[in-house]
Protein backbone atom coordinates (compact mmCIF):
# COMPACT_ATOMS: atom_id res chain seq x y z
CA UNK A 1 0.00 0.00 0.00
CA UNK A 2 1.30 3.72 -0.92
CA UNK A 3 2.78 5.80 1.45
CA UNK A 4 0.34 8.96 1.90
CA UNK A 5 2.90 11.19 0.93
CA UNK A 6 3.17 9.49 -2.19
CA UNK A 7 -0.68 9.44 -2.68
CA UNK A 8 -0.42 13.25 -2.05
CA UNK A 9 2.73 13.87 -4.47
CA UNK A 10 0.29 12.02 -6.89
CA UNK A 11 -2.59 13.81 -6.53
CA UNK A 12 -0.31 17.22 -6.80
CA UNK A 13 1.03 16.20 -10.06
CA UNK A 14 -2.30 15.23 -11.37
CA UNK A 15 -3.88 18.19 -10.31
CA UNK A 16 -0.59 20.52 -11.66
CA UNK A 17 -0.80 18.75 -15.18
CA UNK A 18 -4.61 20.00 -15.84
CA UNK A 19 -3.50 23.52 -15.39
CA UNK A 20 -0.03 23.43 -16.69
CA UNK A 21 -1.95 21.50 -19.55
CA UNK A 22 -4.58 24.41 -20.10
CA UNK A 23 -7.50 21.88 -19.58
CA UNK A 24 -8.40 24.10 -16.24
CA UNK A 25 -7.12 28.06 -18.05
CA UNK A 26 -6.16 30.42 -15.59
CA UNK A 27 -9.55 32.17 -13.95
CA UNK A 28 -11.66 28.96 -14.75
CA UNK A 29 -12.94 27.26 -10.78
CA UNK A 30 -11.78 23.67 -10.81
CA UNK A 31 -13.88 21.20 -9.67
CA UNK A 32 -15.18 20.53 -6.11
CA UNK A 33 -14.67 18.31 -4.01
CA UNK A 34 -16.35 15.51 -4.37
CA UNK A 35 -15.94 15.82 -7.95
CA UNK A 36 -11.78 15.85 -7.46
CA UNK A 37 -12.12 12.69 -5.08
CA UNK A 38 -13.66 10.81 -8.04
CA UNK A 39 -11.46 12.08 -10.77
CA UNK A 40 -8.15 11.16 -8.68
CA UNK A 41 -9.68 8.06 -7.11
CA UNK A 42 -8.09 9.23 -3.68
CA UNK A 43 -9.67 10.17 -0.22
CA UNK A 44 -10.89 13.75 1.18
CA UNK A 45 -8.09 14.34 2.95
CA UNK A 46 -5.53 13.86 -0.12
CA UNK A 47 -7.33 16.25 -2.35
CA UNK A 48 -7.60 18.54 0.54
CA UNK A 49 -3.61 18.61 0.97
CA UNK A 50 -3.12 18.73 -2.81
CA UNK A 51 -4.94 21.53 -3.24
CA UNK A 52 -3.35 23.18 -0.40
CA UNK A 53 -0.05 22.70 -1.81
CA UNK A 54 -1.16 24.44 -5.08
CA UNK A 55 -2.92 27.03 -3.04
CA UNK A 56 0.75 26.94 -1.56
CA UNK A 57 2.83 27.35 -4.59
CA UNK A 58 0.43 30.06 -6.04
CA UNK A 59 -0.76 27.81 -8.57
CA UNK A 60 -4.53 27.77 -7.00
CA UNK A 61 -6.95 30.03 -4.60
CA UNK A 62 -9.29 29.78 -2.69
CA UNK A 63 -12.22 32.18 -2.59
CA UNK A 64 -14.94 32.07 0.44
CA UNK A 65 -18.15 30.52 -0.77
CA UNK A 66 -17.45 30.55 -4.20
CA UNK A 67 -14.80 27.57 -5.06
CA UNK A 68 -11.19 26.99 -6.06
CA UNK A 69 -10.01 29.18 -8.82
CA UNK A 70 -7.04 28.70 -11.18
CA UNK A 71 -4.34 31.65 -9.96
CA UNK A 72 -1.27 30.46 -12.56
CA UNK A 73 -0.34 27.70 -14.76
CA UNK A 74 3.04 28.21 -14.27
CA UNK A 75 4.77 27.86 -10.66
CA UNK A 76 8.26 29.22 -12.10
CA UNK A 77 5.90 32.88 -12.92
CA UNK A 78 4.86 32.61 -9.37
CA UNK A 79 7.91 32.70 -7.73
CA UNK A 80 10.04 35.33 -10.60
CA UNK A 81 6.91 37.12 -9.97
CA UNK A 82 7.65 37.34 -6.21
CA UNK A 83 11.19 38.68 -6.83
CA UNK A 84 10.45 41.07 -8.81
CA UNK A 85 7.25 42.86 -7.76
CA UNK A 86 8.97 45.54 -6.62
CA UNK A 87 11.78 45.78 -9.18
CA UNK A 88 12.42 48.76 -10.99
CA UNK A 89 11.24 49.74 -14.71
CA UNK A 90 15.08 50.49 -15.42
CA UNK A 91 15.73 46.41 -14.01
CA UNK A 92 12.68 45.29 -16.42
CA UNK A 93 14.22 46.98 -19.69
CA UNK A 94 17.67 45.79 -19.21
CA UNK A 95 16.37 42.12 -18.53
CA UNK A 96 13.84 42.58 -21.96
CA UNK A 97 17.13 44.00 -23.59
CA UNK A 98 19.24 40.67 -22.46
CA UNK A 99 16.16 38.42 -23.95
CA UNK A 100 14.91 40.51 -26.87
CA UNK A 101 17.65 41.41 -28.46
CA UNK A 102 19.05 37.53 -28.94
CA UNK A 103 15.34 36.45 -29.29
CA UNK A 104 15.41 38.77 -32.31
CA UNK A 105 19.16 37.81 -33.30
CA UNK A 106 17.46 34.09 -33.67
CA UNK A 107 14.55 34.78 -35.25
CA UNK A 108 15.77 36.56 -38.14
CA UNK A 109 18.23 32.98 -38.63
CA UNK A 110 14.92 30.94 -38.33
CA UNK A 111 11.86 32.57 -39.69
CA UNK A 112 9.42 30.86 -41.63
CA UNK A 113 6.72 32.02 -43.96
CA UNK A 114 4.50 31.28 -41.28
CA UNK A 115 6.47 32.75 -39.24
CA UNK A 116 6.74 36.27 -41.49
CA UNK A 117 3.13 36.62 -42.01
CA UNK A 118 2.53 36.00 -38.41
CA UNK A 119 5.13 38.65 -37.21
CA UNK A 120 3.23 41.12 -39.94
CA UNK A 121 -0.12 40.29 -38.49
CA UNK A 122 1.35 41.32 -34.94
CA UNK A 123 2.61 44.32 -36.70
CA UNK A 124 -0.55 45.09 -37.90
CA UNK A 125 -2.59 44.79 -34.94
CA UNK A 126 -0.56 46.52 -33.08
CA UNK A 127 -0.30 49.77 -35.49
CA UNK A 128 -4.31 49.23 -35.68
CA UNK A 129 -4.35 49.84 -31.71
CA UNK A 130 -2.36 52.55 -31.52
CA UNK A 131 -4.28 54.37 -34.32
CA UNK A 132 -7.51 53.81 -32.21
CA UNK A 133 -5.69 55.03 -28.84
CA UNK A 134 -6.48 52.94 -26.68
CA UNK A 135 -4.06 52.01 -24.46
CA UNK A 136 -5.19 48.58 -22.93
CA UNK A 137 -4.61 47.08 -26.51
CA UNK A 138 -1.32 49.08 -27.33
CA UNK A 139 -0.07 47.07 -24.78
CA UNK A 140 -1.87 43.85 -25.45
CA UNK A 141 -0.66 44.16 -29.16
CA UNK A 142 2.76 45.29 -28.41
CA UNK A 143 3.60 42.36 -26.22
CA UNK A 144 1.51 40.22 -28.68
CA UNK A 145 4.40 41.60 -30.98
CA UNK A 146 7.41 40.40 -28.75
CA UNK A 147 5.90 37.20 -27.83
CA UNK A 148 5.40 36.10 -31.51
CA UNK A 149 9.27 37.29 -32.36
CA UNK A 150 10.40 35.09 -28.96
CA UNK A 151 8.57 32.50 -30.63
CA UNK A 152 9.96 32.49 -33.99
CA UNK A 153 13.18 32.62 -32.44
CA UNK A 154 12.59 28.45 -31.61
CA UNK A 155 14.40 28.18 -28.61
CA UNK A 156 12.29 26.64 -25.77
CA UNK A 157 13.92 28.01 -22.46
CA UNK A 158 14.12 31.29 -24.06
CA UNK A 159 10.44 31.30 -24.70
CA UNK A 160 10.09 29.78 -21.16
CA UNK A 161 12.02 32.55 -19.44
CA UNK A 162 10.16 35.31 -21.44
CA UNK A 163 6.80 33.82 -20.90
CA UNK A 164 7.34 33.81 -17.56
CA UNK A 165 7.96 37.45 -17.17
CA UNK A 166 4.74 38.22 -18.84
CA UNK A 167 3.61 40.00 -16.35
CA UNK A 168 6.76 42.31 -15.81
CA UNK A 169 6.99 42.72 -19.23
CA UNK A 170 3.27 43.87 -19.77
CA UNK A 171 3.46 46.61 -16.97
CA UNK A 172 7.14 47.74 -18.41
CA UNK A 173 5.16 48.33 -21.86
CA UNK A 174 2.21 50.21 -20.67
CA UNK A 175 4.99 52.44 -18.47
CA UNK A 176 6.76 53.10 -21.68
CA UNK A 177 3.43 54.07 -23.77
CA UNK A 178 2.45 56.51 -21.06
CA UNK A 179 5.78 57.85 -20.25
CA UNK A 180 7.46 57.74 -24.00
CA UNK A 181 6.02 58.71 -27.54
CA UNK A 182 7.12 56.05 -29.54
CA UNK A 183 4.71 55.74 -32.50
CA UNK A 184 2.82 52.98 -33.95
CA UNK A 185 5.32 52.55 -36.42
CA UNK A 186 8.03 52.12 -33.74
CA UNK A 187 8.66 48.04 -34.27
CA UNK A 188 8.08 47.93 -38.12
CA UNK A 189 11.84 48.17 -38.85
CA UNK A 190 12.72 45.39 -36.54
CA UNK A 191 9.82 43.02 -38.39
CA UNK A 192 10.98 43.88 -41.32
CA UNK A 193 14.52 43.06 -40.63
CA UNK A 194 13.69 39.58 -39.52
CA UNK A 195 11.03 39.03 -41.66
CA UNK A 196 13.77 39.97 -44.51
CA UNK A 197 16.54 37.45 -42.15
CA UNK A 198 18.84 40.52 -41.39
CA UNK A 199 19.42 39.43 -38.26
CA UNK A 200 22.12 42.24 -37.31
CA UNK A 201 19.10 44.96 -38.46
CA UNK A 202 17.04 42.83 -36.13
CA UNK A 203 19.82 43.27 -33.06
CA UNK A 204 20.34 46.35 -34.25
CA UNK A 205 16.77 47.75 -34.24
CA UNK A 206 16.04 45.76 -30.82
CA UNK A 207 19.01 47.18 -28.56
CA UNK A 208 18.10 50.69 -30.34
CA UNK A 209 14.63 51.45 -28.80
CA UNK A 210 15.40 49.32 -25.77
CA UNK A 211 18.40 51.23 -24.93
CA UNK A 212 16.91 54.36 -25.71
CA UNK A 213 14.79 53.54 -22.98
CA UNK A 214 17.37 53.23 -20.66
CA UNK A 215 18.98 56.97 -21.65
CA UNK A 216 21.61 55.15 -23.97
CA UNK A 217 20.70 55.85 -27.13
Amino acid sequence: MARRPGLIDTAVDALRSRITSGEWPVGSRIPPEPALVDLLGVGRNTVREAVQSLVHAGLLERRQGSGTYVLSSSELAVTMGRHIADARQRDVVEVRRALEVEAARLAARRRTATDASALLDARDARAAAYQAGDLDKMVVTDLDLHRTIVRTAANPVLVSLYENLLDAIGENIRFNFVSDTHGGDAHDGLVEAIVAGDDSRAVAETSGYLSAFLGEA
